[in-house]
């Protein structure tokens, strides 16, 4: 196992492309992300985060480029990496409590039975306590609502101290006030514990006050930057590769990328962003 190299740059995505048969899904992705930093990777559904996610954790080889990990080549770092799934499903009757599937994190290297200690123990306790779950802790996982199932996953990822989180999708079906609960407690711990966070949404609107970055995805392309850089008309139709309107309505953002056809409809809809 490689122990990365203490450095700010915990990512960095170059020039990477992906094709499967004669369809190109990426296109010469290039971005990277810093220690502490929230990061957005933010596209309409089909637009290739979840494929971008999977080349970034070394699930999926790219057809060229290069993923580096804290200055390595991704291939060679297998620690300090922590994920959060777009959909876990979980039996309601499965015998797993919260805390059990917290501990399951500190066990990803490891083979066979763990025996318990108290340095455990606390651990999982102050895992328990970083995400607000101390109040279902004793609760079959598969019992627990969408934000609180959410909150076990993000300190199951969490427990071994990983450098780099993450999260594909975690704000999908969840109510308002549970969707700002998940981005507060993901910011805290980037800032608190200097984790770098990428997390992947097709809506902007939930994270506009954290994030320090937005790769932006569209069409397999990317363009990396701050809010203020990339969620631009002209930033964005040379993304899409055609004119891209964005207006903003009584303090919101709408981004509208289709195209418009002979009836003056777009093909996509507005894509609000804050």
């Amino acid at each position: 196992m490689t122990t990365p190299e203490l450095t700010s740059n915990v990512l960095t995505v170059r020039d990477v492309s992906v094709s499967f048969a004669t369809r190109s899904i990426l296109s010469n992705v290039n971005f990277s992300v810093e220690a502490g930093e929230f990061t957005g990777l933010i596209g309409t559904n089909g637009s290739g985060k979840t494929t971008l996610i999977r080349v970034v954790l070394g699930l999926l080889s790219p057809s060229s480029g290069e993923v580096d990990l804290f200055g390595q080549p991704r291939e060679r770092v297998t620690a300090s990496v922590g994920y959060v799934p777009q959909r876990l499903e979980l039996d309601p009757e499965m015998p797993v409590r919260a805390r059990d599937l917290i501990s399951l994190g500190l066990d990803g290297q490891r083979y066979g039975f763990v025996r318990g200690s108290r340095k455990r123990s606390d651990l999982i306790e102050e895992m328990l306590v970083a995400v607000g779950a101390e109040q279902f802790a004793d609760r079959r996982v598969g019992t627990l609502s969408g934000g609180e199932q959410k909150r076990i996953l993000i300190a199951h990822a969490l427990i071994s101290r990983p450098r780099l989180i993450v999260l594909d999708e975690p704000l999908a079906n969840l109510d308002p006030g549970s969707t700002q609960e998940i981005v507060a407690l993901l910011h805290r711990m980037a800032t608190s514990q200097n984790v770098a966070v990428l997390l992947s949404s097709h809506e902007m609107n939930p994270l506009i006050s954290v994030m320090d970055r937005v790769v932006y995805i569209a069409y397999g392309r990317v363009a990396s930057g701050t809010t203020e850089q990339i969620v631009r008309t002209d930033v964005l139709s040379d993304l899409y590769g055609h004119h891209v309107d964005v207006v903003n309505i009584h303090g919101r953002t709408l981004v509208i990328p289709g195209a418009v056809d002979d009836d003056g409809l777009r093909d996509h809809p507005p894509l609000v962003l804050e």
